[in-house]
């Protein structure tokens, strides 16, 4: 198991109600439970965050994996393509073992991979989309967070106040 695989197993929820599905951990070795990665500031800004973010979003029960288990953005277009449709499988697994109440994908590009693994789940829950918030998308991805935060199922309403403000 990776060092980031074990930071984020330390994060994981005892019951996971909302997961958000990220394409892979960035290269370069950001990570968003480092709390270095882009995907982090912007989610930590969408829910409002404090120092203790990454504390309030697991007490909420919000978990984030992500699809492929290696970084695939510095990946020639049909190798990064190939390595999502290989990794559907192994996220239906880790979907059925997590049971979430409702999935965030935070990339429209793997929704349609997301869905395949929620249906070989059996997973059948609330799903939202954004746009990763690279160059560009950054206010796109924090209007649209904004959005699907209030419909978020968390772990009692002190927690939604808390995060959401």
């Amino acid at each position: 198991m990776s060092e980031f695989e074990k930071i984020r197993k330390s994060f994981r929820p005892e019951r996971i109600t909302t997961l958000f599905v990220g394409e892979s951990a960035p290269s370069g070795g950001t990570f968003f439970y480092n709390e270095n990665s882009n995907l982090f500031r912007c989610m930590k800004r969408a829910f409002d965050g404090q120092a203790t973010f990454l504390d309030d979003f697991k007490s909420s029960g919000f978990y984030l994996d992500d699809l492929v288990p290696i970084p695939v953005n510095k990946l020639e277009r049909q190798d990064r393509s190939a390595l999502r449709q290989q990794s559907i499988s192994a996220l239906a697994d880790r979907l059925a073992d997590y049971k979430p109440m409702a999935i965030v994908i935070l990339m429209h590009a793997i929704v349609p991979m997301v869905r395949k693994a929620m249906l070989k789940a059996s997973i059948s829950c609330e799903s939202y989309s954004t746009p990763f918030p690279t160059i560009g998308n950054q206010n796109r991805f924090h209007n649209k967070m904004i959005e699907i935060i209030r419909r978020l199922p968390v772990r009692g309403d002190d927690n939604r106040k808390e995060l959401t403000a």
